[in-house]
C-alpha cells in the first residue's frame, strides 16, 4: 500500500499500531527495494509473528479477521492459542523445540474449513528470533485427494537422467513441471554472464504464443531478487492483481526492526514485479531457482493466466525437484562437454610431447597440431623468452605488448587467468581489437617471469530477440515522483550485440589452466635437465678452453723460432738461386699465416674464460675508440663513416663491445670494392615505425644496433654459416686475406652479453649486421 498524503499516513488503528508505513518504489531506489522485509503479505492467507520465548503475538497481518475470525486489535499481545487452541499450541512448542525451524518453513497441520472460512494450511519457521506462523488457503476442497507426489517425482527424476544434452535436459524440466503443477506456461530461463536472461526451454498451453529464445535484460530480475533466490527454493504468487496486505505494526515492538520475511510463502511481492506480470497478462506465478556451484544459473518460471493457489504439498514437490535439477545441472553440462574435453586433452598432450621433443615451446604455434587445433579461437599468441610467437588472426606486436602490460595489472591475473567475451568493456584500447580480439582467454605460464598464452576470438555479430527494447525504460509519475514501470509492450525487438565474441565455455577455461600446469611441469623438468647438462658442459668447456689455450701458447714458441730462422735465411738470399728464394718467401708467408691463426685461436679460447664487467657505457665514446683503432685502414680505403643520430647509453662490457665494433667496421671496409666506401652505424628502439623490414621480422623487445656497408654483400646461402670459425667465403689472399675467425669472435662476444646477432645482405648491394645486448652475461 503506497502512501499518498499526510492524512493517509495517519494510523487507522488505535494505540499507534502503525509505527511505520511502507514507501513507494522510485526510479532511483528500485534496485535497493527491501523485498526481504516488505512489510506486507499476499492476500491469499494470514500471518502472525510470535515472540519466541512465550509465543505471544507481536505482529499480525491486517486481514486476520477474514481468515482467522479475529481482527489484529484482538490478537496483538495475546497468546497464539487464541487462534489455534491449546492442543495445537503444544504441537507448535514441540516442533520449535525438536525440529530445525530456523529459516526452514515446516508444515504443522491444517485447519478444516468451517463457518465460512476456507481450509488453511499452517506453516511455521523462525527468522531473526521471531516465530512466523503462516495460514495459507489450501485452494482445494476438504475432501480433495492429493496426488501421489512421490511416485510422480520418481518417474520425473528417471526421465531427467535420460537426457543426452543440456537443451534436452532443460526441455524435459519444463515438460515435467508443466505436468506436475498444471500451470499454463513453464519456462527454463538461463542467466548469461552479464546477468541478462534467455528462455532456453518452454512447455505451454497450445494456444499461447511461444517465448522460446526470448532474451530479457538483467534489470528484469534485479539484484535483490537474485540474492533472495539464492536463499529460497520456491517463490509462489497466487494473484498478481490482489492488493498487498499490511503487517500490523510494521516494526516489531520488542526490537524496533521490520519483520524478516525472506522464507515466507506469503511474503508480499514487489510492486515492480506485480506490474510486470500484469503487463504480460499473467495472474499467478511459481518461481524456482536453478543453482550451480553456489551461483544462480537460471530459473524455472511458471506462469498461470488466472489466479490460483499453490498448496504446500505441491510446493514441496516442486521445491524438491528444483533441488534435484540444481544437483544434476553440472553433471549434464559436464557430460555434454565430455567429447570436447577429451579432444582438448588429446591435442594438448600432443603439444606437450612435441615441445618436450624439440626442447622449447615453439611447437605450440608452429607445429601440427597447435594451439588453434585445441581451444576454438581465431588466433593465439605465446609470449616467452622476451618475444611473441603468433598463429592465426592476432593483434600486432605493439598491440600485444600493450595488452600484456595491461593484463599484468589486472587482479584476475593473480590467479593466472583472465577471461572476457567483451574485452573492449574492460581494456581501454579494446575497441581497436574487436575484429580479431573481442574475446580473450589468457593464462600465465610462469611463476617467475613474464610468460603468457593468449587465445583470441573475433567479434560475433549476433541477433538477439529481446522481449521489448531493453534500452527503453518506461517511467510514470506517481505520488512519490518518477517510478520505474515494467515495459508494457513485449513485442519482438531485435538488436545486434556488437563488440562481443562467443563466450568461453567452462571446459575451455579449465583446459587452458590444465595446459598451463603441464607446460610449467615441462619447463621445470627441462630446466632441471639443462642444469645437469650445463654442469657437464661447463666442465668440458673449461677443459677445452684450457687445452686450446695451452696448445696455442705452446705452438707459438717453436713457430717464432721457425719464423726467425726463415728471416735470417732470407737476409742471405743473394747466395741462393731463384727457386730457393721463392721457397724461403713461401715459408715466411706460411709461418706468418700460422701465427695469425694461432693468435685467433688463442683469442677465441680466452673469450670463454674472461670475466665481463657490466657498466653504463656511452656508445658514442665506444664507437669513437673503435674508429681510432681502424683509422689507418679507413685512410687507406677512403671510407666514409655515417652515424645518423646520437647513440644511447647501454649496460654492457665496454672493452668487448669495442671489439665487436672494431671487427664489424674492419670487415665493412675490407670486403668492399666500391670507389666510395660507406659504413653506417646506428640503432633502433623497440617498435619504432621507421625500423627496416629486417628488424621488424625479428620481433625482439630490446634495442637493436647495426653496422651497414655498401660492399660486396653475402650470398643468402651463406648467412647461416658465416659465423662458423675459420669459415672463409673467398680465396686465402682475396680482399687482403684473413683467418675467418673474426665473425665467430663477434658472435661469442654478443652472446656472452646476453644478445643475438644476425644479418641482412644481398650480393653487390652491401651487408647489414644487427646485434642486441642483454641485461645479464651468459
Amino acid at each position: 500500500m503506497n502512501t499518498n498524503s499526510e492524512e493517509e499516513n495517519q494510523s487507522p488503528w488505535p494505540d499507534g499500531l502503525y509505527s511505520i508505513k511502507r514507501h513507494g518504489v522510485t526510479l532511483s531506489n528500485c534496485d535497493a527495494e527491501p523485498i526481504q522485509t516488505p512489510g506486507c503479505i499476499q492476500a491469499n492467507g494470514a500471518l502472525l509473528a510470535l515472540r519466541l520465548s512465550d509465543l505471544i503475538i507481536v505482529q499480525a497481518s491486517e486481514n486476520t479477521a477474514a481468515w482467522l475470525g479475529k481482527a489484529p486489535g484482538e490478537l496483538l499481545n495475546a497468546g497464539v492459542s487464541l487462534v489455534i487452541g491449546t492442543e495445537k499450541e503444544a504441537l507448535l512448542r514441540e516442533t520449535l523445540a525438536t525440529e530445525p525451524c530456523e529459516n526452514n518453513p515446516l508444515y504443522l497441520f491444517s485447519i478444516p474449513a468451517q463457518d465460512g472460512f476456507s481450509t488453511l494450511n499452517v506453516i511455521v519457521h523462525v527468522a531473526d528470533g521471531v516465530v512466523i506462523v503462516e495460514f495459507e488457503a489450501n485452494g482445494r476442497g476438504q475432501n480433495s485427494i492429493e496426488p501421489d507426489y512421490y511416485a510422480l517425482l520418481k518417474k520425473t527424476v528417471n526421465r531427467l537422467h535420460a537426457a543426452a544434452s543440456l537443451l534436452q535436459f532443460c526441455q524435459q524440466v519444463a515438460d515435467e513441471f508443466h505436468t506436475l503443477n498444471g500451470l499454463d506456461r513453464v519456462m527454463v530461463y538461463r542467466f548469461h554472464s552479464d546477468d541478462h536472461g534467455e528462455v532456453i526451454a518452454e512447455s505451454k498451453r497450445e494456444d499461447l504464443p511461444s517465448w522460446l529464445g526470448m532474451h530479457y535484460p538483467a534489470e528484469d530480475v534485479p539484484k535483490p531478487a537474485r540474492d533472495i533466490l539464492m536463499k529460497i527454493w520456491i517463490r509462489p504468487l497466487a494473484d498478481s492483481s490482489a492488493p498487498p496486505v499490511e503487517i500490523v505494526p510494521l516494526a516489531n515492538p520488542d526490537t524496533g526492526r521490520p519483520l524478516v520475511m525472506t522464507y515466507c510463502a506469503l511474503r508480499g511481492a514487489s510492486i515492480m514485479y506485480t506490474e510486470y506480470l500484469q503487463n504480460m497478462g499473467v495472474a499467478a506465478t511459481l518461481t524456482l531457482p536453478i543453482q550451480k556451484n553456489g551461483k544462480l544459473w537460471g530459473l524455472i518460471a511458471c506462469h498461470h493466466y488466472t489466479p490460483t493457489s499453490f498448496p504446500y504439498q505441491l510446493r514441496a514437490a516442486c521445491e524438491f525437484l528444483a533441488q534435484v535439477i540444481s544437483l544434476q545441472i553440472k553433471s549434464v553440462e559436464d557430460r555434454e562437454q565430455l567429447e570436447y574435453r577429451l579432444k582438448l586433452d588429446v591435442i594438448h598432450g600432443q603439444l606437450i610431447a612435441a615441445a618436450a621433443k624439440q626442447g622449447d615451446l615453439h611447437p605450440l604455434t608452429s607445429g601440427q597440431p597447435n594451439l588453434l587445433d585445441g581451444i576454438a579461437a581465431g588466433g593465439a599468441a605465446l609470449y616467452y623468452y622476451d618475444r611473441w610467437w603468433c598463429i592465426g588472426h592476432t593483434p600486432s606486436l605493439n598491440q600485444l605488448d600493450k595488452l600484456s602490460e595491461w593484463l599484468q595489472e589486472q587482479p584476475e591475473m593473480s590467479e593466472s587467468l583472465y577471461v572476457s567475451d567483451q574485452l573492449s568493456r574492460a581494456y581501454p584500447d579494446g575497441e581497436a581489437l574487436t575484429e580479431m580480439a573481442s574475446g580473450l582467454l589468457a593464462v600465465s605460464i610462469s611463476l617467475t617471469r613474464h610468460a603468457l598464452i593468449l587465445w583470441f576470438r573475433p567479434e560475433t555479430i549476433r541477433t538477439v530477440n529481446w522481449a521489448g527494447n531493453p534500452h527503453d525504460i518506461a517511467t510514470e509519475t506517481g505520488p512519490n515522483g518518477p517510478r520505474l514501470t515494467p515495459r508494457g509492450s513485449f513485442e519482438l525487438f531485435s538488436e545486434s550485440v556488437k563488440g562481443r565474441s562467443l563466450p568461453w565455455e567452462e571446459v575451455e577455461i579449465s583446459s587452458a589452466l590444465q595446459l598451463r600446469l603441464r607446460i610449467m611441469e615441462l619447463v621445470i623438468k627441462r630446466a632441471e635437465e639443462l642444469a645437469a647438462l650445463n654442469s657437464d658442459l661447463m666442465r668440458s668447456n673449461q677443459e677445452l678452453d684450457t687445452f686450446s689455450y695451452i696448445a696455442s701458447h705452446d705452438l707459438k714458441e717453436p713457430l717464432r723460432g721457425i719464423t726467425k730462422y726463415a728471416h735470417q735465411l732470407l737476409e742471405n738470399s743473394a747466395q741462393y738461386d731463384e727457386d730457393n728464394r721463392k721457397h724461403l718467401e713461401g715459408l715466411m708467408r706460411l709461418t706468418l699465416r700460422m701465427d695469425s691463426l694461432l693468435e685467433s685461436l688463442l683469442q677465441f679460447s680466452r673469450l670463454g674464460r674472461v670475466n665481463l664487467e657490466f657498466e653504463a657505457v656511452d656508445f658514442n665514446e665506444v664507437v669513437e675508440e673503435a674508429l681510432e683503432m681502424t683509422a689507418a685502414r679507413r685512410a687507406e680505403t677512403q671510407t666514409e663513416i655515417v652515424i645518423p643520430r646520437t647513440l644511447p647509453m647501454v649496460q654492457c662490457d665496454r672493452v668487448r663491445v669495442r671489439e665487436i665494433f672494431v671487427n664489424l667496421i674492419t670487415n665493412a671496409m675490407k670486403y668492399n670494392d666500391k670507389a666510395l666506401r660507406l659504413v653506417e652505424i646506428g640503432y633502433w628502439q623497440p617498435g619504432e615505425p621507421d625500423a627496416p623490414l629486417e628488424q621488424q621480422a625479428k620481433p625482439l623487445r630490446t634495442m637493436v644496433f647495426y653496422v651497414r656497408d655498401n660492399g660486396i654483400g653475402i650470398d643468402p646461402r651463406h648467412h647461416r654459416t658465416i659465423f662458423k670459425i675459420f669459415k672463409r667465403l673467398h680465396g686465402r689472399d682475396a680482399f687482403g686475406g684473413g683467418t675467418g675467425a673474426g665473425l665467430t669472435i663477434v658472435q661469442m662476444l654478443v652472446k656472452r652479453q646476453g644478445g643475438e646477432i644476425w644479418l641482412a645482405s644481398a650480393l653487390d648491394e652491401g651487408t647489414t649486421f644487427y646485434f642486441t645486448l642483454g641485461r645479464k652475461p651468459r
